[in-house]
Parts: C-alpha cells; sequence; structure tokens
C-alpha cells in the first residue's frame, strides 16, 4: 500500500510538471499571438488530432515520472541508471511518434491524391485536402522532435548534476600551426 501512495505521489508531481508546462505554452502563444487560449487549444487538436496529442500527453507524462523519480534517488544509484534510461527511452517514443505521424501524414495526402481524378473543376478540393494532410504530417514534426529533444536534455542534465565526481569532457584538442603556416 505504501508503494501505491508513493507511486501516486510521483505521479502526481509528474502531472503538475505536465499540466503547468501546458499553461505556460498557452500563455506564452496567446502572448505571441493575442489569440485565446481556447482558440489555440482548438487550432492544435484541429491540426494534430487528438490522438496524437493523447500519444504525445501520455509520453510526455511518462518521461516526467521517470525524471521525477530520478530527481529523488541517490546519485549513480542503479535505481537512477534505471529512471535515466525509462526516461530517455519514453523521450524517444516522443520522436518516434512525431515521425511516424509525419509518414502517415504523407502517406494519406498521396493515397488521397491517387484516388482522386484531377480535372479543373476538381482540383482546388484535391489541394485543399492534400495541404490538410501534409500540415498533419510536418506540424507533428514540428512539435514532437523538439519536444524529445527537450526532455532528453532534461534527463541528461539531471543525471549529470546528481551523479557526484563525474568525469567532465576533455578539453578539445589544441591546434598548433607552425609559425610560418599562418
Amino acid at each position: 500500500m505504501a508503494g501505491v501512495r508513493i507511486a501516486l505521489g510521483y505521479g502526481s508531481r509528474a502531472l503538475s510538471f505536465l499540466l503547468g508546462g501546458i499553461v505556460l505554452l498557452l500563455a506564452g502563444f496567446s502572448a505571441a499571438t493575442a489569440r485565446p487560449p481556447a482558440d489555440i487549444a482548438a487550432t492544435a487538436f484541429e491540426l494534430l488530432g487528438g490522438v496524437f496529442l493523447g500519444l504525445l500527453g501520455a509520453l510526455v507524462l511518462i518521461t516526467l515520472y521517470c525524471w521525477v523519480r530520478l530527481l529523488q534517488q541517490p546519485g549513480g544509484d542503479v535505481a537512477a541508471a534505471r529512471w535515466r534510461e525509462a526516461g530517455l527511452h519514453a523521450a524517444n517514443g516522443i520522436a518516434t511518434l512525431a515521425l511516424t505521424y509525419t509518414l502517415l501524414g504523407i502517406s494519406l495526402g498521396i493515397g488521397e491524391l491517387a484516388g482522386q481524378e484531377l480535372t479543373p473543376q476538381t482540383v482546388q478540393g484535391v489541394i485543399r485536402g492534400l495541404t490538410e494532410r501534409f500540415s498533419l504530417a510536418f506540424m507533428t514534426t514540428i512539435v514532437g522532435l523538439p519536444t524529445a529533444a527537450v526532455l532528453r536534455a532534461l534527463l541528461s542534465v539531471s543525471t549529470a548534476q546528481l551523479t557526484p565526481g563525474a568525469p567532465l569532457p576533455a578539453k578539445p584538442l589544441a591546434v598548433r600551426f607552425p609559425e610560418g603556416d599562418r
């Protein structure tokens, strides 16, 4: 029972970070575009789709849960390494999800184009459908890849900060030129 209570506590913290991040993103986009947050959220659901956003949210939540657990482990601990690896896999899952949806959007667009007859009367509708599918394809990449990169960096930097006595990277090699070659 205590294990469930502890897991729920960590889950609550991770969910707080996720919801706080969403609020900050909506506020930032709202300030930048002068649009209300409800319009921004509706546009996100329209462009990206509820399934993509749901899967993305689940993977972000898993990554944040692993990060919260990582922060609670003693530095260099085996459990910390496990939580870091699990978090990195979830963050990599976000990149995979984004690229999968990119290919899906492109495939749907090409499939729609292949199934339509192009005449001067239908070209406008075909192009509209094609751009809608390609918009899905590229927006999932634009959202997913940076999200995955930020979460991977969060895990890696936190691990480096928590590990006492971790070796620093070697200094770059100095390139020395003979005096006459400059």
